[in-house]
């Protein structure tokens, strides 16, 4: 699965460049899995003794979440093949989630990143199966094998389900957008797909979850598990139908239409508690700090609460400004939807807009950006859009 959200938990490594974190939810399905596996280990293998159905059961889980990595990562590579930024991947309740700095540029990408989840899952369903044709079921290795290439062969099915943001979904939206050549239509209509089927997950975990017996669903725990896996897939659907409304308020606009073009600055040697007040007094956020007519770096909040109160009448506004170097750039030719994804990626609030220059060195200054501007021409179009349909 890949999303255009946050990164967020317990970064543990990198691979390929991409940092893998461990979301907090995912030590609860963890140890969920593998008390499961050790309770049905210990059931079909009475004659191992208590030691070697942790063992099995926790290698059994690690694996599968290993196989959930690989399945992601497939995703990744495809993604960075195309210039695709992979900001990071991310385990958690329900898996693993990918997420990339921009979707597809073309419905043949989008297509080649979606498939390549499923297919790395079933070739790992089939390593898992060959090795159970060499270790029978009643040894260890043999036990672990068979449940990772059902659990892996059944991971890859279910991504297939033509509901968004399943894989199966970004692969019907693919088509449709490679025949019809429209991304906002094929969005909507996969993202409908998968509102449809998660709708009819939450009813039918629903149903189980009071006693309807259902195929493929085992009692009431899994009747709410599907239920909740519904919901999940119901609000990610959801969620790409504002994306598409997102793309479409600020398609054809660019960083100079809502660029404010007076740049506030302030002088290297004003101290952070004459800062304080200027922002009080202007309710200004984010300034340029110059110094002998040179410009020296950006000082806003953040970096004002980033020291102690008590200090601020001794430190001077250099010593904790973002200097110049550090600082991100827009121009005025830059795309909105663009402009705004690096807002989002780099968790930052307002950039200068340089003319003459993409780095700040030798560059004018025309004007600055901030990610609420943005936000307002979204908002506007939405409530114009609204009044229209109504």
């Amino acid at each position: 699965m890949r999303a255009m959200i946050r990164k967020g938990g317990i970064r543990i490594g990198k691979i390929f460049g991409i940092p893998i974190f461990l979301h907090p939810s995912w030590f609860i399905i963890f140890v969920l899995i593998t008390l499961s596996l050790t309770t049905q280990f210990r059931q079909q293998h009475p004659v191992w003794n208590t030691a070697q159905h942790w063992l099995v059961g926790i290698l059994t889980s690690l694996l599968f979440f290993g196989s959930v990595l690989f399945h992601e990562l497939s995703h990744s590579v495809v993604a960075m093949r195309y210039k695709i930024p992979v900001v990071s991947i991310t385990l958690f309740v329900f898996g693993g989630v990918a997420h990339i700095g921009r979707e597809p540029g073309s419905a043949k990408q989008e297509f080649n990143i979606a498939i390549a989840g499923p297919l790395s899952s079933y070739f790992l369903a089939g390593t898992f199966y060959a090795l159970t044709l060499v270790f029978p079921y009643a040894e260890m290795l043999g036990a672990l094998a068979a449940w990772l290439a059902v659990t892996n062969f059944a991971l890859a099915t279910f991504n297939l389900v033509p509901g968004f943001p399943l894989d199966g979904g970004r692969i019907l939206r693919a088509i449709i957008w490679g025949v019809t050549k429209d991304y906002s239509r094929s969005t909507r209509i996969a993202a409908r797909s998968g509102q449809l089927i998660a709708y009819g997950m939450i009813v039918f975990g629903i149903a189980g979850a009071f006693g309807v017996e259902l195929p493929l669903v085992r009692g009431s725990l899994g009747g709410l598990w599907l239920a909740f896996i519904g919901w999940f897939l119901l609000t990610a659907a959801q969620e790409s139908v504002a994306q598409v409304a997102v793309r479409e308020a600020l398609a054809g606009l660019r960083s100079a239409d809502v660029m404010s073009h007076e740049v506030p600055t302030i002088s290297r040697d004003l101290t952070l508690e004459e800062y304080s007040s200027e922002v009080l007094r202007t309710g200004r956020r984010c300034h340029l700090v110059v110094g002998d007519g040179r410009l020296l770096g950006m000082m806003n909040v953040p970096a004002l609460n980033s020291v102690s109160r008590e200090e601020w009448p001794v430190t001077s506004a250099q010593a904790v400004m973002i200097p110049r170097k550090k600082i991100l750039w827009a121009t005025p030719e830059e795309p909105l939807l663009s402009l705004l994804e690096r807002f989002l990626a780099a968790d930052v609030n307002q950039m200068p807009v340089v003319a003459n220059g993409d780095d700040g060195a030798g560059a004018h200054v025309v004007g600055m950006v901030t990610r609420d501007s943005i936000l307002r021409v979204i908002q506007n179009h939405m409530e114009l859009t609204r009044a229209a349909n109504n």
